[in-house]
């Protein structure tokens, strides 16, 4: 879960400076450029539809990550079928092929929620979320992290479906080590558990 989930990430704000001689603007207000990252609404819909199957992602709402810690989410398009789609975390945008959206259901985005606010979840029935161009790195261990260390058992994973259910003590059969084969937990022994299933032969990255 990328962090798309570690956290939503503030989009870096540009601005210009005048040279020392320059003449300022008739109207005194320094000119913002759009960066080239910044992608229209309708790119950034196309980009949230990829993280899901087409037939969810087409009927799903659309939402934008703020543009600041602490604003919300900006909402892009209306759905039909309880499904909500992210684009790209704003620094995954700003780097070329680093594209990490995501669809969560109703009940995923309880953990969603609850990761966001550092608070306990309230999931009452299983949730999925999906990855189809999987994330760009997250800790294992540390639900917070922002980046790898040499102990936090960093993870970037492939394409993938993602499971929370009611307890997670549902999970314990279930390995934490993405490489043993099949489904594993991440963040296993914390609140915000979940399944990671893994729906591509593409290799994990550590």
């Amino acid at each position: 879960m990328r962090h798309t989930l570690i956290a939503l990430t503030a989009f870096v704000a540009l601005g210009a400076s005048i040279l020392a001689g320059q003449q300022k603007p008739k109207d005194d207000t320094m000119k913002m450029p759009m960066p080239s990252t910044m992608a229209s609404t309708e790119a950034k819909i196309g980009n949230a539809m990829k993280a899901a199957p087409s037939d969810i992602s087409a009927k799903a709402a659309i939402m934008d990550w703020p543009a600041k810690d602490g604003m919300p989410m900006k909402h892009l398009r209306s759905g039909t079928n309880g499904w909500t789609c992210m684009p790209s975390t704003p620094v995954s945008a700003r780097l070329p092929g680093q594209e990490d959206p995501m669809c969560v259901d109703p009940s995923f985005t309880k953990l969603l929620e609850a990761y966001e606010m550092k608070a306990d979840p309230h999931v009452t029935s299983v949730g999925i979320g999906y990855m189809l161009l999987g994330d760009k790195g997250v800790s294992n261990t540390d639900p917070f992290a922002m980046m790898r260390t040499a102990t936090n058992n960093w993870i970037e994973s492939p394409a993938h479906l993602m499971v929370v259910v009611p307890d997670a003590r549902q999970l314990d059969a279930y390995p934490s080590d993405p490489h043993a084969g099949g489904p594993w937990v991440m963040w296993k022994g914390t609140k915000y558990a979940h399944l990671m299933v893994p729906i591509t032969n593409m290799p994990m990255h550590e």
